[in-house]
């Protein structure tokens, strides 16, 4: 269950102490709802059940580093010769796996060009592959998410589970009926092939990694799917960034997905959206510390990837609930007038600085340069040619209060052939609506996945018809 955000005192974190937010879920739009009073895997247990047996070839069930090799990830002898890896920043060869699996899926051909050798996918399951390998669905993360979709933290697992409740026994991904998979992102820090990944040299790729698309994100996720022995999954499911690459494997792969749920996502990245992630680009590559993205022997840039999170955060809530919650109240025992802060102020700051305790700079560059580089239509004739290659049952959800993924972004993609009526996910937290309205995800998802297929296939002309919930 996510817990509702903050009260209307508005005193939610910063240096003072008033760490978090009063419920202990400020949803932040990375994918990772529960903050340091967590989301626990909650007592019945659905999180935290055993894992099933995976196909054994060139899938590693261990975060043990004498099996990386050259192309893996930072392994544990060079984490002692002298890296510097803030606490929890990123998962390397050294670190325990929590419930991790790892799959090497081979060389990856990037949409732009080259070739990035020995990608390795990390990603948690639950459930059981049925003999027929038709039970499975993927689960998708956003920025600076990771594949601990449910459960608890522990020894190398930093956050809790940012849709608990969604998978496990009788849950509504329910582990008795699906195999369930959830993918750490190409490019990221928690597993995955990334910039902090050791390339051939033995160095840290840093500002070696490519730029990737959202194209290839879902084509290391395409890979992944191929080593399980997975041609065809039940259901494909995300939100935000995750909700993106929902669009692009549904293009990208029409006879792969039989039900596609894009939540809070859009189908290109609109220039409101790149303008936003102008200024936190630049903010982490002006930190003193950045040194063209190879500081990872040093001090890393984190003042600047707090800078990048704050104005983010922004765009991930709404005015009014912002302007309901704090007001122009002060942060608890300063003063604005005499340099103090408002509470707004501490509560942006907050959340700032705490993403530098889980989360590679690097990473935030090149996941947050993929998003913008995300077009369903690139190539394909543009948007309505793209989403008339769906073949797989469609349902968008919009959140009412969004101003990073407008609801009029939904609303275009809703409109594909086999679109369902777009949903409207009532909420004063704006895009982290996606991550808090806990009871509205299930339904949405619910609906998706358990409904009989769409049999009529509507044409493009008209505008999207809607549902809402209070």
């Amino acid at each position: 269950m996510v817990h509702r955000a903050g009260g209307a005192s508005g005193n939610a974190g910063g240096a003072s102490g008033n760490a978090g937010d009063a419920s202990g879920n400020a949803g932040d739009a990375s994918g990772n709802a529960g903050d340091a009073s967590g989301n626990a895997a909650d007592a019945s247990g659905r999180a935290g059940e055993a894992r099933p047996a995976l196909p054994a070839a060139r899938v590693t069930i261990s975060g043990d580093p004498a099996g990386l090799g050259a192309a893996g990830l930072l392994d544990g002898a060079q984490a002692r010769s002298g890296v510097n890896v803030p606490a929890s920043a990123i998962w390397h060869g050294g670190s325990p796996s929590a419930w991790r699996q790892f799959a090497d899926v081979g060389d990856l051909d990037l949409e732009n060009g080259g070739v990035l050798p020995g990608v390795r996918v990390a990603f948690e399951s639950w459930g059981k592959l049925n003999a027929a390998r038709d039970n499975a669905i993927l689960v998708l993360h956003a920025l600076t998410g990771d594949a601990h979709v449910v459960g608890p933290t522990a020894a190398g697992q930093p956050t809790p589970g940012w849709w608990d409740g969604l998978i496990g026994q009788g849950a509504v991904l329910d582990t008795d009926k699906y195999f369930v998979i959830a993918p750490n992102v190409l490019g990221g820090c928690q597993g995955t092939t990334g910039p902090s990944s050791v390339a051939a040299d033995g160095q840290p790729y840093g500002s070696r990694f490519p730029a990737v698309t959202m194209r290839d994100l879902v084509s290391a996720e395409a890979a992944l799917a191929d080593v399980l022995g997975i041609k065809t999954f039940h259901a494909i499911i995300g939100g935000s960034m995750g909700g993106m690459r929902v669009l692009e494997w549904a293009v990208s792969f029409p006879d792969r997905v039989k039900a596609a749920v894009a939540i809070a996502a859009c189908g290109y990245a609109s220039a409101d959206q790149i303008g936003w992630t102008t200024p936190q680009l630049a903010a982490i590559r002006s930190d003193q510390n950045f040194a063209g993205g190879d500081y990872y022997d040093q001090a890393w840039p984190l003042a600047g990837m707090a800078i990048a999170r704050e104005i983010a955060h922004m765009t991930y809530r709404s005015g009014c609930e912002l302007n309901t919650r704090f007001g122009r109240d002060a942060q608890e025992g300063e003063d604005p007038a005499t340099g103090g802060r408002f509470a707004v102020q501490s509560y942006i700051s907050y959340h700032g600085a705490k993403l530098g305790r889980r989360f590679d700079p690097n990473s935030y560059l090149v996941l947050t340069e993929a998003m913008n580089s995300h077009d369903v239509g690139r190539g394909r004739g543009g948007l309505r040619a793209a989403l008339g290659r769906i073949t797989a049952d469609l349902t968008v959800a919009v959140v009412d209060s969004d101003r990073l993924f407008p609801p009029e972004l939904g609303a275009e993609i809703a409109l594909a052939p086999r679109a369902k009526p777009l949903v409207t996910m009532r909420s004063e937290y704006g895009h982290d609506g996606f991550l808090i309205e806990a009871d509205q995800v299930s339904k949405v998802v619910a609906d998706a996945i358990e409904a009989p297929q769409i049999t009529l296939v509507r044409p493009f002309s008209g505008a999207a018809s809607t549902t809402a919930w209070a």
